[in-house]
């Protein structure tokens, strides 16, 4: 469906122009977000910058997630999921904790010691290369809240139903190209979906 995450960022930049979609800011999710973000930005004619978080894993399978704490420490938990496995609050917290540092010592490494944007009263569209249980975004977008942005857009290329719809309780407005019935993983919906290195993504910025 998508060639590569720079086609993905022009079909998803034609959907929001079509829409009249307007942002003060773009916020890509590092690090396949960013170069779906930088042809959303330029489209727009806004600036581009970044919102990061970090998968919190379950005990004995990190690849699980139970919930996803962003770099400001904005946490989201899976909590039926983290009843059923019995996760004790001193793992959760110690994850939380940890995976805040990561999610934070990226932000510092993207800047390269640029201030961060101001959110407040600003309509900021968050954008990145696909959702898949959106674990990670719903911690950015509640970030991006928190920092007092009035509105939140999240824009995505795909992402399946259920994902989209929850999403839609966590956002101002959800726009995705593509809702598949059949979704398995963001890969799947791309031709071209090598992983972006840590160089590759600071140079969108």
């Amino acid at each position: 469906m998508f060639e590569d995450r720079t086609d993905a960022g022009r079909q998803l930049a034609d959907v929001l122009g079509d829409r009249g979609v307007t942002a003060d800011v773009v916020l890509a999710i590092p690090r396949g977000g960013l170069p779906v973000g930088r042809v959303v930005a330029d489209a727009l004619d806004v600036p581009l910058d970044i919102v990061a978080a970090r998968k919190l894993g379950a005990p004995q399978n990190p690849e699980l997630g139970i919930g996803a704490v962003a770099s400001d420490g904005t946490v989201w938990l899976n909590e039926s999921l983290i009843g059923d496995l019995r996760v004790s609050d001193t793992y959760v917290d110690a994850q939380i904790e940890r995976e805040r540092e990561a999610a934070a010592a990226k932000i510092e490494r993207y800047r390269e010691g640029r201030s961060a944007p101001g959110l407040a009263g600003k309509t900021v569209l968050v954008v990145d290369d696909g959702v898949a249980t959106g674990a990670t975004t719903t911690a950015c977008i509640r970030q991006v809240k928190n920092a007092g942005a009035e509105r939140v857009i999240l824009a995505v290329p795909v992402g399946p139903p259920d994902t989209v719809e929850r999403l839609r309780e966590e956002a101002d407005e959800v726009i995705c190209v593509d809702e598949p019935s059949y979704f398995g993983a963001v890969g799947q919906f791309y031709d071209s979906f090598t992983q972006v290195s840590d160089d590759e993504a600071r140079s969108y910025l």
